[in-house]
């Protein structure tokens, strides 16, 4: 078993990675942040757990889990506002800085073509038929959406908050919305497929969004949604500090996202777990499903007395809350 004290604080960047990032001249706490209303899972309010008081860049952010279902989220977290800045100003180059290599749309690129050669022959097989109409939530440059547009036919819509990669995307000759999907109106528009891409993990609201996702689906269509699995990234690297970053405002597991999915009205048809730990799940339309609670809020408690060392754990319970 891990230390539980390395759990909670991650060893901070190594000296020369600290000064890369302070170079940037960002800083998290000075820019404006919000407490989420509660767990956007179940709702609770009351059962936050705190796990982490700082992320892997070395800037104080605070992960908390909650106890009733065993969704990570920040809190506090940057504003919609605030998050629009630093997408577009600070994200690339602060992974950049973490890596220590240039890390932008162009190189980006490499990267993004393989995983969609990879998902077009997963997807292919649980097609109702070939679409003709992707929408490729959080998309970037477009190549993802691009290659899948080539591969199994159909015009793509490229939806990203970065106008730097949307333009990338529009020189393709791809049709690009800028925003974010959150506040996304679509009409009455329909897609046949709707990709959301390693993105879920950076969303607001991932309730809303994926019930948003269900409507946008066409009624014989399907979507797909690739969730970072936080349990396999703590078991590779052993913290679950080391797993907090304050671009994801969002922690799931394979058990938290299938209750989503299920609460959005999505049929899981197939899925997979990729080398890099993202659960990758294959939709179909249907009826809103409720999660098994009591099997969440076991696992969450199983969670947390690994990660969270006595007496923070179990928390002592607050009369007339969930």
């Amino acid at each position: 078993m891990h230390d539980p004290l390395s759990m909670i604080t991650p060893a901070p960047p190594d000296a020369a990675t600290a000064r890369r990032i302070a170079a940037l001249g960002y800083d998290p706490a000075a820019q404006a942040q919000e407490l989420p209303a509660g767990c956007n899972l179940c709702g609770a309010r009351e059962r936050q757990v705190e796990v982490a008081h700082r992320d892997r860049y070395g800037y104080p952010t605070t992960l908390v889990v909650c106890g009733r279902c065993g969704l990570g989220y920040l809190s506090p977290r940057l504003t919609a506002g605030a998050y629009a800045h630093f997408y577009d100003r600070v994200y690339r180059p602060l992974v950049s800085a973490y890596h220590n290599r240039r890390i932008d749309a162009e190189t980006v690129q490499g990267d993004q073509r393989a995983y969609a050669v990879q998902l077009a022959d997963f997807l292919g097989p649980w097609l109702s038929s070939p679409p003709r109409a992707i929408l490729d939530v959080g998309g970037s440059t477009g190549v993802v959406g691009k290659i899948l547009g080539e591969q199994l036919g159909g015009r793509v819509t490229v939806l990203d908050p970065s106008p730097g990669e949307l333009a990338v995307a529009r020189a393709a000759g791809m049709e690009t919305v800028a925003g974010f999907v959150e506040d996304f109106d679509p009409g009455e528009r329909r897609w046949d497929l709707v990709l959301l891409c390693q993105t879920i993990d950076h969303l607001l609201d991932v309730g809303a969004t994926l019930a948003a996702l269900r409507r946008m689906t066409s009624s014989v269509g399907r979507a797909f949604v690739d969730v970072l699995d936080v349990d396999w990234v703590r078991e590779r690297v052993g913290s679950i500090g080391r797993c907090v970053k304050v671009d994801h405002p969002f922690y799931l597991s394979r058990l938290t996202a299938e209750a989503f999915l299920g609460l959005a009205g999505f049929t899981v048809v197939a899925e997979r777990l990729a080398g890099d730990g993202h659960w990758g799940f294959v939709l179909a339309p249907g009826q809103r499903r409720p999660p098994d609670w009591p099997a969440l809020e076991s696992r969450a408690a199983a969670f947390l007395a690994e990660t969270v060392p006595p007496p923070q754990w179990p928390p002592t319970p607050v009369a007339g809350t969930d």
